[in-house]
């Protein structure tokens, strides 16, 4: 039968040598005894080449701590390995009774690791408590991906910004995830979302973008409570950061108007986002499963005429009147590319023409029957297509154009055979 020495009072509280280090770590205190009672084994292990025959015992109401040394009471000329085995002799000191086969626990006092251990102690010690510290960080984080945070500016770099938040967490603002128009001084507040945690060498790194169109969903979702309490939805976010964004939304409740409730009173909700996001202008349209009307509703300004779905291939071809066209396609052609990245199809956009549009020709088509001097003359008012040139009267055309009579003869002839022959 086992027998244990009585044990020896030792007031040495590891618990409290650490806790200003377990405190700013954000470490459970359980979690904490079992990282002390690992160093211990660690530190052992490598003053007598194993740990097996000790136990480490840490009480995690005072934080005492006591080590014991196990080891087989062998006969005294079997003696091989002092580490795992007693001889009886030795035994027998501690207590006449003990036999040979039954095991020996002695208590190891803390001073008889030496100043050295117990530097690599410490030093093991803390640093598994930063591996922790940094497996805790990555693990939280990471279920943190696509949330609303705030944070402070603590260092401006020019790939890149350092923030820190109210846990003085590091976070990076990098510069392709910053809005354009962004600028920022030390000590300012930024808000951003969660992108993604970087752990390369287990060296986490969270990293913050105001690019991403789930920041704008976010926003929404703090501005706006309908969609917060879930009576709203956002069924697509488009956005070209800093200068223009699009988001479908739609309700579940008939007697709510998403846009009007997205836009807020005289656009109280709105405007809040809008100076968030450096003036970005934002369109909010009706969600609708109808995709012909959905994409009509994101080419908005727009009004199109007509429209014809590939829905195998995701293209649409749009015809558009004349003067609708500029507006589908917007300024550097960021309407149109925003209503095809909210919809997921290839838009192509048609300029709709009467059938006499559709005959008319361009007058450098004429170019080896007309002179070139002729037609630059007549495009310079604004004939431009041999229809244009027809619809003038002869006075006009040799008046504005500055032709002779005959000239302009020529040319109407030569325009008006052309039609003919078309026609026949």
């Amino acid at each position: 039968m086992a027998k244990k020495a009585a044990p020896v009072e030792e007031r040495i509280n590891l618990i409290e040598i650490f806790s200003d280090f377990k405190e700013s770590k954000n470490i459970d205190r359980n979690t904490m005894i079992n990282v002390i009672v690992d160093s211990f084994r660690n530190v052992i292990a490598k003053l007598y080449g194993t740990d097996e025959q000790y136990d480490v015992i840490i009480n995690p109401d005072n934080g005492d701590f006591e080590i014991w040394h196990n080891r087989v009471v062998v006969a005294d000329d079997e003696l091989t390995n002092p580490q795992l085995q007693i001889s009886l002799s030795e035994a027998q000191q501690i207590d006449e009774d003990y036999e040979e086969g039954e095991e020996v626990t002695k208590k190891v006092h803390f001073s008889e690791f030496g100043r050295r251990a117990i530097l690599n102690l410490r030093q093991t010690l803390a640093s598994r408590i930063m591996e922790l510290q940094k497996e805790n960080l990555y693990a939280r984080f990471s279920e943190l991906v696509g949330q609303l945070v705030s944070a402070e500016v603590y260092q401006i770099w020019k790939k890149e910004i350092l923030l820190l938040d109210d846990e003085n967490n590091e976070m990076l603002l990098p510069k392709q995830e910053q809005i354009p128009t962004d600028f920022y001084r030390k000590g300012e507040t930024v808000r951003a979302v969660i992108e993604r945690v970087d752990n390369k060498n287990n060296n986490p790194k969270i990293i913050l973008s105001r690019t991403s169109s789930t920041f704008l969903e976010r926003l929404f979702e703090l501005e706006v409570p309908e969609i917060h309490d879930g009576l709203i939805s956002i069924r697509g976010v488009a956005r070209i950061p800093g200068e223009r964004a699009k988001i479908a939304v739609e309700s579940y409740d008939d007697r709510i108007d998403p846009v009007g409730a997205c836009v807020g009173v005289k656009g109280s909700r709105i405007h809040g986002i809008v100076r968030e996001l450096r003036n970005e202008n934002i369109d909010v349209i009706n969600y609708t499963p109808n995709i012909s009307l959905y994409i009509q509703r994101a080419l908005s300004p727009a009004k199109i005429s007509s429209i014809r779905l590939d829905e195998e291939n995701k293209q649409a071809s749009v015809w558009l009147k004349p003067e609708e066209v500029s507006l589908a396609i917007g300024k550097n052609g960021n309407n149109i590319k925003l209503a095809s990245m909210l919809t997921g199809y290839q838009l192509d956009v048609f300029r709709e023409t009467d059938a006499e549009e559709e005959d008319d020709i361009y007058l450098d088509e004429f170019m080896d029957e007309i002179d070139e001097w002729v037609i630059n003359a007549l495009k310079s008012i604004g004939c431009d297509t041999a229809r244009d040139v027809l619809a003038l009267s002869r006075e006009v055309l040799v008046e504005k154009a500055d032709l002779e009579e005959s000239t302009v003869d020529e040319v109407l002839a030569i325009l008006k055979a052309e039609f003919e022959e078309t026609e026949n």
